[in-house]
């Protein structure tokens, strides 16, 4: 794989804005850059987290639209290629079965869309998998590693109106489950879709999600709606401090953060990273952060590795769209990418925060 480079002009660009202490500032041009094979490193704090040398492996490949990826154990990644309905495992050497097919849309009815399948999926502090799940218009939990176990839905609607389709999730410290509802699991994949009731492309917090009990159906008068106006709200991410909740918007192509509060409810958003002028493919979508409050965000590129100040400190390139990104190994520091076609990893010098464990 040959290195993506980007152009004086959009390096320029990446002297982006950014935030630090809630106020948003201007970070110093950057001075030098410096491409080595599949990392494009913007400052010298990268050598830090990306090791000298590092190199994307590919794992597997012969997808079409690789999302959602989660680490289970015994070392295994779980992850979702959506326009087959499906959700796929792979082993730490690449072998990829099929978990779950169909994974998200089952009406009898032809879908007439192009993304059927479940989306992002995480961990809760009991390992039970919490899935997005997408075209099924639900947020479900598989009680049992067993696909044709007990599933719970933890939210299916909000104020008698069917979700959109939920695109990825994350779990707080108190047991919440946060998720963004964009309609990108509905035919059209557009605001106007005819099946398409809510007004709005939400964040939502299911309180006590943990606390629900297996098979139950879902609290629907509790579903709390954070945020309302982000046009694609899509990936999402909690700091370890469980200070922040970053949310990716696709379209605005731009990350934002909100404080969260010791009620679970977020305060007043602001924009943590601004990549609507950046070049090369691809755009603001799934997130994972590190130990230390780094932000891996797939973005135009590649993977954006950001600071918990907002600053850019550089890309892992992928010369292709990337959806998804994890945390997998026994040590936490293989940080797994989901594209277009394939599933790629790269070693890091970092933990992976993984709240379930940490």
């Amino acid at each position: 794989m040959s290195a993506l480079t980007l152009s004086a002009a959009s390096l320029l660009v990446l002297s982006h804005t950014g935030c630090k202490n809630g106020q948003t500032t201007t970070q110093p041009p950057v001075e030098a850059t410096k491409t080595i094979a599949d990392i494009e490193q913007l400052s010298p704090e990268l050598s830090t987290i990306i090791p000298d040398g590092a190199r994307l492996e590919k794992m597997a490949t012969g997808f079409t639209w690789t999302e959602g990826p989660v680490w289970v154990q015994p070392g295994m990644l779980m992850f979702a290629d959506i326009p087959s309905n499906s959700i796929r495992q792979m082993t730490s050497d690449g072998k990829v079965t099929i978990w779950l097919q169909p994974s998200g849309y089952v009406a009898k009815e032809p879908f007439g869309g192009k993304e059927p399948g479940t989306n992002g999926m995480t961990l809760d502090d009991k390992l039970r998998l919490t899935v997005a799940g997408h075209a099924a218009r639900s947020i479900l939990r598989f009680e049992t590693m067993d696909p044709k176990g007990t599933k719970t839905i933890l939210a299916d609607s909000y104020e008698g109106k069917p979700l959109n389709s939920p695109n990825d999730v994350v779990y707080g410290p108190d047991g919440s489950l946060y998720f963004t509802d964009p309609p990108y699991g509905l035919p059209t994949q557009q605001d106007d879709d005819p099946s398409k009731k809510l007004k709005i492309n939400g964040v939502y917090r299911i309180p006590n999600a943990t606390a629900i009990k297996a098979g139950s159906a879902p609290n629907r008068a509790k579903l709390q709606l954070l945020i309302g106006d982000l046009p694609r709200p899509n990936g999402i991410a909690i700091s370890p401090d469980n200070k922040w909740l970053y949310v990716a918007d696709s379209q605005q192509k731009k990350w934002m953060r909100y404080p969260l509060k010791s009620g679970g409810t977020v305060g007043e958003g602001m924009v943590f990273l601004d990549a609507s002028s950046a070049e090369g493919t691809g755009t603001p979508d799934g997130m994972k952060v590190d130990s230390q409050g780094n932000l891996f965000a797939t973005g135009p590129g590649g993977v954006w590795i950001i600071s918990p100040e907002g600053k850019h400190l550089g890309t892992i390139l992928t010369e292709k769209p990337t959806a998804n990104v994890a945390w997998g190994g026994e040590d936490g520091k293989t940080l797994y990418l989901t594209t277009s076609d394939a599933i790629y990893r790269i070693p890091v010098k970092v933990v992976g925060y993984r709240p379930w464990i940490h």
